[in-house]
């Protein structure tokens, strides 16, 4: 979105240029060697935008100030950069690596393209976002779980199962509620589109920018059901701070098959997360505290707060990332149950 990225160019006023070193009372420039921030997306995407403010953010909160270098590697779906950061970044506390969190839904998916395991990462930071269930409801009806079996099978427009939808789709799954998806919707416009038109009468929403995002739907007759609320360092899942009215999708009540409700939560998590910021698995602690506490203090800066702030995004401490990482480690038999399901139910087979 244009109109976000604006935010990100008063980022470079906050960096800190002036770097220098003493030696035997004489002046010298030292010259600290550069550290490298790896970035599991194209250069100018949403992502590469992300990296470059955390790596402005946090330039001079190193021993010796050293220069933050980003990497850009890979496609949108960060499968390639994560691939990356497992097998070829040696954990020598000189990278770290900032990624979207769709490329943990390819993760849950079974992607054949997936050799990473983010359950092994060492958390940093992450960019929370907001995800709501938005249905046609005739006079502004408040859904409850009756209202919508009774639209069953509810037509949902969908990017894919392997996307952020799969936490919608799961979510609906849960309760027993039916769906038809139509899939092919790749953006929030397109699902807005579709909803408008008639096409769809459901649409689930997420990202950066959700609130702005659903004044059209609203506009046309759609109302929130739920939201995927927002998790705490405890694991604990609470109403999202946006949406604090709304309930979040497992107030609708129990699951009916135990592998949907550890599949639905893993799939939250992953939907719930805009970017998360890593280090390799075995990076040395001290190297681990100082890039926290970079990290923490980049949180902090009024450039990288205000980005976060203009985009709707969460700037999220390692403690809770460490939880929605752990929520990924599904049993080895739900996570197969959840491929059978998506098999099964919509057809799909991971590529």
């Amino acid at each position: 979105m244009l109109k976000r990225r604006d935010m990100f160019t008063g980022l470079a006023l906050a960096a800190m240029l002036a770097r220098k070193g003493w030696a035997d009372n004489v002046s010298v420039t030292v010259a600290a060697p550069p550290l490298t921030l790896l970035v599991a997306g194209p250069d100018g995407q949403q992502t590469s935008r992300w990296g470059d403010a955390c790596a402005l953010a946090m330039s001079g909160c190193f021993p010796g100030n050293p220069a933050i270098n980003t990497m850009t590697v890979g496609g949108l779906d960060g499968v390639t950069g994560a691939n990356r950061l497992d097998a070829l970044v040696v954990p020598d506390g000189k990278t770290a690596a900032i990624l979207p969190g769709v490329a943990l839904i390819a993760f849950l998916c079974g992607d054949s393209r997936v050799h990473f395991d983010p359950t092994r990462w060492t958390p940093l930071l992450a960019g929370g976002n907001s995800g709501v269930l938005m249905v046609r409801a005739a006079g502004g009806v408040k859904p409850d779980l009756n209202l919508l079996k009774s639209m069953a099978p509810l037509r949902l427009g969908a990017d894919s199962p392997q996307s952020a939808d799969l936490a919608a789709l799961l979510a609906l799954a849960r309760i027993g509620v039916a769906t038809a998806p139509v899939f092919g919707l790749r953006d929030t416009a397109a699902k807005t589109r579709a909803f408008i038109a008639g096409e769809v009468d459901a649409v689930f929403i997420s990202g950066e920018g959700v609130p702005e995002d659903l004044a059209p739907l609203s506009a046309s007759g759609a109302v929130p059901a739920f939201s995927l609320g927002a998790m705490d360092a405890s694991g604990r899942v609470a109403a999202d701070p946006l949406f604090p009215s709304l309930p979040d999708a497992l107030a609708f009540g129990p699951g009916t098959e135990p592998f949907l409700d550890a599949a639905y939560a893993a799939a939250a998590v992953a939907a719930r997360l805009d970017f998360l910021l890593v280090l390799p698995r075995l990076t040395d602690a001290n190297s681990v505290a100082q890039w926290r506490k970079a990290a923490t203090t980049a949180s902090t800066t009024p450039g990288l707060s205000a980005a976060a702030d203009a985009s709707a995004i969460s700037l999220q401490p390692a403690p809770v990332l460490a939880a929605a990482l752990a929520a990924l480690s599904l049993p080895v038999d739900a996570q197969v149950s959840l491929q059978t399901f998506l098999a099964k139910t919509y057809g799909w087979q991971p590529s």
